[in-house]
């Protein structure tokens, strides 16, 4: 007779944390590596390619922070020269700058074929996966 699993090995939103964080931990062990912070690369990668930037709240929100939390953030940022703020009419918008950009396409890189071995593993589920996760994030 089989033991039914627990039912953390079974729950949708216990199965999602733990294969983030197995997923996750090699590329956040490359970033400490490089003195990169996980919540400075998140907003490296937020920016990445973003010409027009994006606000303080778009990047809260991407980048799983709360208001306060994410403008400490960027003002650390901004000190070391990775990004910018423009104020457009009431919104600030946020931007990398050169060196922010550069940095941010060499870790883009590393996360890309990170992802690729990744997903080379499970190359058969891999555009499935990603679009269901794509589903319940968007509601």
């Amino acid at each position: 007779m089989t033991t039914p699993p627990r039912f953390v090995e079974d729950y949708l939103l216990a199965l999602l944390a733990q294969a983030s964080h197995a997923a996750s931990a090699d590329f956040h062990a490359r970033l400490k590596a490089r003195g990169v912070a996980v919540p400075v690369w998140r907003v490296l990668a937020t920016l990445h390619g973003a010409a027009a930037g994006a606000t303080v709240g778009q990047l809260g929100k991407t980048c799983l922070m709360q208001q306060p939390t994410m403008s400490k953030l960027l003002d650390r940022m901004a000190a070391d020269g990775l990004l910018a703020r423009t104020r457009q009419g009431r919104q600030t918008r946020i931007a990398l700058t050169s060196t922010g950009a550069a940095l941010a396409d060499s870790l883009v890189a590393e996360a890309r074929a990170h992802e690729a071995a990744l997903l080379a593993r499970h190359a058969e589920a891999a555009p499935a996966l990603k679009a269901l996760l794509r589903a319940i994030i968007s509601g």
